[in-house]
């Protein structure tokens, strides 16, 4: 691997550590839309997403990952681990880059470079603009809406065939939309935004797959806006196998220089 792939690889698995989603190709079934109910309540909308939540102990698989700046384009492959409410691990080719994300640690490692940043999610809390934390990231993994939608009351309506959310009150620091598609309740669109930073943050499940009885996202689209720079990020998923007997090595090597992020 160059070390301009490599640097493509850790600039990106940033965007990977919030806005992963988790997906297979093992006998999948693309999941088709079902049909919206105008007359169906945003309380019922809402319970219905909760209880079909992903039950699971520990997936794994890979992924390729196609990014762009608008400049630059970079496409790779790495492996994803995930041990549900505990560790999610990530690893590029023969491990030249590392990432290791628990609900107290999110670190990094890069061969090519030799370097290594260890610390929590304050990092990503910035790049977002909104306070993010292992279970917001894991919800994100599995077509989870990013914040517990139990906490707000929302206008429901139909949109392009989903149950669009609005919130009742808006929100004073940024704005959220949220749209769920009808055939399983897994989220549709999540949209972050924050006019006065001009930040804007969209996650789009393009569609979902059947897998052992499982529902998951299959293919996604992400773009991440601040002010005049844009990152768009599409990710699809293989090889997810759930519940196996998992490792998550992870040393970071001697002599590494410290990076910090800001």
């Amino acid at each position: 691997m160059r070390k301009k792939e490599a640097n493509w690889i850790k600039r990106t698995v940033w965007f990977c550590a919030v806005l992963l989603l988790i997906t297979s190709c093992k006998s999948k079934k693309i999941v088709t839309d079902g049909t919206a109910d105008t007359n169906l309540s945003a309380k019922a909308i809402i319970k219905s997403h909760y209880k079909n939540h992903l039950d699971f102990k520990t997936l794994r698989g890979r992924m390729k990952i196609d990014y762009t700046d608008g400049y630059s384009s970079q496409g790779f492959s790495v492996s994803l681990r995930i041990e549900k409410d505990k560790a999610i691990w990530i690893s590029a080719p023969i491990g030249l880059v590392k990432a290791y994300i628990t609900p107290k640690r999110v670190t990094f490692y890069n061969k090519i470079d030799n370097e290594y940043f260890d610390g929590d999610f304050t990092y990503l809390s910035n790049l977002l603009g909104t306070e993010l934390d292992f279970e917001k990231v894991q919800n994100l993994l599995l077509g989870q809406a990013l914040f517990d939608l139990r906490d707000e009351k929302y206008i429901a309506s139909v949109n392009q065939g989903n149950y669009q959310l609005d919130p009742k009150k808006p929100g004073e620091l940024f704005t959220t939309l949220f749209q769920i598609e009808p055939q399983n309740y897994k989220m549709a669109t999540q949209q972050l935004s924050q006019p006065k930073q001009r930040r804007f943050l969209e996650i789009e499940y393009k569609n979902y797959q059947k897998v052992e009885q499982r529902i998951l996202p299959n293919d996604i689209a992400i773009k991440a806006t601040e002010a005049d720079s844009q990152n768009l990020i599409d990710i699809t998923y293989k090889n997810i196998e759930f519940n196996k007997p998992l490792r998550f090595p992870y040393k970071i090597p001697k002599g590494f220089k410290e990076i910090v992020l800001k």
